[in-house]
């Protein structure tokens, strides 16, 4: 039978003096695959092949010391993701410092203290874990809203465009970076829905009827069920975009007819921008309004379709709003 891989995280020990990479294969060995180089060059090396999850790494080597390695381990992307800590018998506070500035995640100083080195790398593991699997539920949210595209027919430089502008509107009205990014990230999935609606409605090149008109709407609370419940960050903000963006702030939009500031603020956001790119894209029904028309169209709808408020900020946002356009052009 064959035995299973070793999953355990690689660590790359780096040190010229055998006897300190001796001390730290003790500590580290039993839970950990590790891997060892005595220069900076050879590190370097190891690195790029070898792609371990985390560098200890001394700091007085000759020839490269540890900040030039560390640098270099920054300077390539195929390196540049990897947590470096150093752990030398430097510890003056402007060399804890400098270990920072070149790159570091942390600093241990020598005669190490086993627990601390177990520790700091398990801390450190972790955090790399949980950038991963945020990454991993980005790249999901944005292959759902790839399946909502195919579905409906529509470029995926839709989905980007709008939701840029989304992420600039935001800034516009004062809401964190931090808040903005989740928003560009959780707009993709703002027709998601369409995944369940039938294609002879969807894809019908004429006028619906009354009853497909009944079906096209159910496809907000479609998206919020496919998305599901979530207590916070991208993923809860996408359910929100998902059901609400077709909401109008004089309460005659759908599924629930909300109005004013009882519309969540990232569908309100949504609305505009989403608006504006149909607007001015060409669809297989129409073609595609000149810019100026479609800001004309938005700022008519102020009081009515949109946030008052949102509109008054959006039409100021022209020249980078063209600048999107052209980067994500179809």
């Amino acid at each position: 039978m064959t035995p299973a891989p070793d999953q355990r995280p690689r660590l790359l020990l780096v040190d010229d003096e055998p006897t300190n990479l001796q001390v730290l294969r003790h500590i580290l060995q039993a839970d950990y695959r590790l891997l060892f180089a005595t220069d900076g060059e050879r590190a370097l090396q190891v690195a790029r092949e070898q792609r371990p999850d985390l560098v200890l790494l001394d700091i007085m080597m000759p020839n490269l010391d540890g900040y030039a390695v560390c640098r270099a381990l920054k300077a390539n992307a195929a390196t540049a993701s990897i947590p470096v800590i150093f752990i030398t018998a430097l510890t003056d506070s402007q060399d804890e410092t400098a270990g920072f500035d070149a790159g570091a995640v942390d600093y241990i100083t020598k005669p190490v203290s086993p627990p601390v080195v177990r520790a700091r790398v398990r801390t450190h593991l972790s955090l790399v874990r949980l950038d991963e699997l945020r990454e991993t539920r980005l790249q999901i949210v944005q292959r759902l809203g790839r399946a909502a595209e195919y579905k409906d027919n529509e470029t995926g430089m839709h989905v980007i465009r709008m939701s840029h502008f989304a992420q600039l509107l935001a800034l516009a009205a004062g809401h964190s970076p931090a808040w903005a990014e989740d928003l560009l990230n959780a707009a993709p999935m703002h027709d998601v829905g369409k995944i369940g609606i039938p294609d002879a409605v969807l894809r019908k090149p004429g006028p619906l009827n009354a009853q497909e008109w009944d079906t096209m709407r159910r496809h907000p609370e479609i998206g919020a069920e496919i998305i599901g419940e979530h207590p916070s960050g991208v993923l809860q903000l996408a359910r929100e975009i998902a059901l609400a963006h077709h909401e109008k702030w004089d309460g005659s939009g759908y599924p629930r007819g909300l109005a004013g500031e009882a519309i969540p603020l990232s569908a309100r956001i949504v609305a505009v921008a989403d608006v504006f790119d149909a607007l001015t894209t060409r669809r297989p029904y129409k073609e595609p309004w000149p810019v100026q028309e479609a800001l004309d169209h938005i700022a008519a709808q102020a009081g009515k379709h949109f946030d008052p408020a949102l509109v008054a900020l959006f039409a100021p946002l022209l020249p980078q709003l063209l600048e999107i356009r052209a980067r994500w052009a179809d």
